[in-house]
């Protein structure tokens, strides 16, 4: 393991208002390298209220880091704000993100050069990359039975059912604006039930289209009477297809792909415990069986007694972190939550070739800004792969900061 520190982290953006861009799934770099997206928010101590408006903006790197405001929004939440992100057709100047009308939430697609805009029929959960679809939850459930990641504002149509057959998750045209329910809660739970899932609410989390757009990833999620928190990992195709459930070990956590057919996911085996897994794409009674694989990335990460499946970072990568792979595939990008003896963060740097870990930088949390409302690293790689963004609150508020990592790669 390696220790040695990357150049010091340069704030994106300053104070008195607070900064942020939210997950570690989206790139906030537009094509040109130039632009970098962001949110700002009045206030970093508490939930947002339903009448809390975001003022998403552009940062311009070649003109000081300026900032410049775009629009505004009520849909919004701490961990992953309003989905801003730009989009694959056009990364050079349209994004799109998640607003509230009166009666619903809904995604707006923006040029954030000429102003021009149109809305969607519901609000984006990811995008795929050629930005031609996205999926969509149901997100005044979420911010319910996930605080932090939901919106606040508007009641949840389906409060009282458990796992609702005309709810669940929802394919977007992002030409059209149109949508269409693509598979419901009662599916999901109706796929390898367990004894735990009775009586419970379920919801869906954390979705992510691979590499190709050929199939996306999710989260299926609920809570037992005795307050723990059960994951399920899924994948489909674009239609609401093929449906798989790839671990239902109770634990999964962050994830990334890897490619089109591999899922790299802070997870638990049973038989294993918890580790970093590089997995395939497909259902678990394949693995239970011993079904073999084509045998890829032998070389790659210990072996375990499970058939597809590696452990990355055995003994190196050791707890749970916002991982993401970097353009060339080669480094893992990592963070970890707040230590016990200095409140601290840190950042990392995985060499997948080599098995080996050099930490960028360690950053001071605020104990008290916790819980929802904690200010998570959530690292996203830049585009060409030498500059790694973060949120942090080390310096007293909540701020972008970009760190060059190239010279660590070496």
């Amino acid at each position: 393991m390696s220790h040695k520190e990357a150049t010091r982290a340069n704030a994106l953006t300053e104070g008195p208002q607070h900064h942020f861009f939210g997950y570690y799934d989206k790139c906030p770099w537009d094509a040109t390298g130039r632009y970098v997206l962001g949110m700002q928010a009045s206030f970093m101590d508490r939930p947002p209220r339903g009448d809390d408006a975001l003022t998403l903006g552009l940062i311009d790197t070649a003109a000081d880091n300026t900032w410049r405001p775009l629009d505004q929004t009520t849909a919004w939440c701490w961990q992953q704000g309003t989905m801003l992100q730009w989009l694959g057709a056009a990364p050079d100047r349209q994004v799109v993100y998640n607003i509230r009308t009166d009666q619903e939430y809904a995604g707006r697609v923006l040029d954030v050069h000429s102003g021009t805009r149109r809305d969607l029929s519901r609000p984006v959960y990811a995008v795929s990359r050629d930005g031609r679809r996205a999926v969509s939850v149901n997100f005044a459930r979420l911010g319910v039975t996930r605080p932090g990641y939901g919106y606040n504002g508007l009641a949840d149509p389906w409060e009282g059912e458990l796992a609702p057959s005309d709810d669940g998750i929802y394919g977007v045209d992002l030409e059209s604006g149109e949508a269409r329910l693509l598979i419901s809660l009662a599916q999901v739970v109706a796929i390898r039930p367990q004894d735990s899932m009775a009586g419970c609410k379920h919801w869906i989390n954390h979705l992510q289209f691979n590499t190709d757009d050929s199939r996306f990833l999710f989260l299926h999620r609920w809570t037992t009477p005795e307050g723990r928190r059960q994951t399920r990992l899924f994948t489909s195709d674009p239609a609401g297809g093929d449906v798989r459930c790839v671990l239902d070990q109770g634990m999964t956590s962050h994830f990334d792909w890897r490619n089109e057919h591999q899922i790299f996911a802070w997870a638990r085996w049973t038989s294993v415990g918890d580790r970093y897994f590089l997995m395939e794409d497909r259902d678990v009674s394949q693995v239970e069986a011993g079904a073999p694989t084509a045998g890829r990335d032998a070389d790659l990460g210990a072996a375990c007694a499970l058939p597809g499946v590696r452990i990355l970072g055995e003994g190196v990568l050791t707890e749970d972190g916002h991982c993401s792979f970097s353009p060339d595939g080669r480094w893992l990008l990592t963070d970890t939550y707040p230590d016990r003896e200095e409140s601290k963060r840190t950042l990392i740097l995985y060499d997948l070739r080599r098995d080996r870990r050099v930490d960028v930088g360690r950053y001071y949390a605020i104990p008290e800004i916790t819980g929802e409302f904690r200010c998570d690293l959530h690292p996203r790689w830049s585009r060409d792969g030498t500059q790694v963004c973060f949120d942090s609150i080390h310096e007293g508020s909540r701020q972008m900061y970009v760190v060059d990592v190239a010279e660590l790669m070496d």
